[in-house]
């Protein structure tokens, strides 16, 4: 899969690693095998300035991936999962700065993007902006019946950035995109479901344990195989339909170099529940 560069981060080194100390962000590591990572600045209603895409760029890159089988991103409180970038840093940026500031949320959500685990977003509340681009670049999206998705950059004089323009009509299709972006609307959950932006909507006192019965389920099934069908469909994206389905014929085929595969037919064959090991 496409490697993508890293980005400087601030922390401290304890001699062997470098230790970034955040101050945006909150993790939860369960021993199931579920990592939840939560955008925590309420007073700014989890606004993205460039620390917090830092920081974000950060956990990703450092996310031990064996051990962490899914991974959850959501925003602290029902009011927000994240309400944009943050205006009061961008109003006084110029050309290149804005680029620079683009690219910063663009590399971090790609790494989210290209994760060899699936990632689900639990959106709650204000999704906007780079809050929609940063859900946009989970594996799917679980709203709470208050979220509400939008673009408004156009209302502010600039494009969506951080691959907004790209994921959503990627998502959605051109039309609904375009209608979107245009015209800086937000719509609510009901009508994100119904346009194929989100996967399912929930009360918002449900939405957490239901994301994390859908997670339960995908960590139940075989590692190996839950990678390389994520990197066929990833990859398969920008692909002419051959190399696709080669693509995909490839990691077929791999996954019968695989333990978990002997394991889990045989246990189909003899009417048993499978045991996975990721290997």
């Amino acid at each position: 899969m496409q490697e993508i560069a890293p980005l400087p981060s601030v922390g401290r080194n304890d001699g062997k690693n470098r230790i970034m100390e955040y101050i945006f962000l909150k993790s939860e590591v369960r021993e199931d095998g579920i990592t939840i990572m939560t955008v925590s600045a309420p007073k700014s209603l989890n606004a993205l300035n460039s620390t917090v895409l830092r920081e974000i760029d950060d956990f990703v890159s450092n996310l031990d991936t064996q051990k962490t089988r899914v991974l959850i991103i959501t925003g602290d409180g029902e009011k927000s999962f994240v309400a944009g970038a943050d205006i009061s840093e961008m109003v006084h940026l110029y050309e290149k700065e804005g680029y620079e500031f683009s690219k910063l949320g663009a590399i971090a959500f790609r790494k989210i993007e290209l994760l060899p685990i699936p990632v689900i977003a639990a959106v709650n509340g204000f999704c906007l902006g780079g809050g929609c681009e940063l859900a946009m670049a989970c594996d799917f999206r679980y709203a709470s019946s208050n979220a509400k998705f939008g673009q408004p950059e156009v209302g502010l004089g600039i494009t969506p950035g951080f691959s907004g323009t790209y994921r959503l009509a990627k998502l959605i299709g051109q039309g609904y995109a375009k209608e979107m972006i245009y015209t800086g609307k937000a719509i609510r959950a009901d009508e994100a479901l119904r346009i194929g932006l989100v996967n399912a909507v929930y009360a918002p006192e449900e939405l957490m344990e239901r994301v994390i019965e859908t997670a339960q389920k995908i960590v139940a099934n075989a590692p190996l195989a839950i990678r390389y069908a994520k990197e066929c469909i990833n990859e398969s994206y920008d692909m002419v339909a051959a190399d696709a389905i080669e693509l995909e014929n490839r990691n077929f085929g791999k996954c019968f170099a695989t333990e978990d595969q002997k394991a889990g037919m045989t246990a189909f064959l003899n009417k048993e529940k499978p045991s996975f090991k990721g290997c």
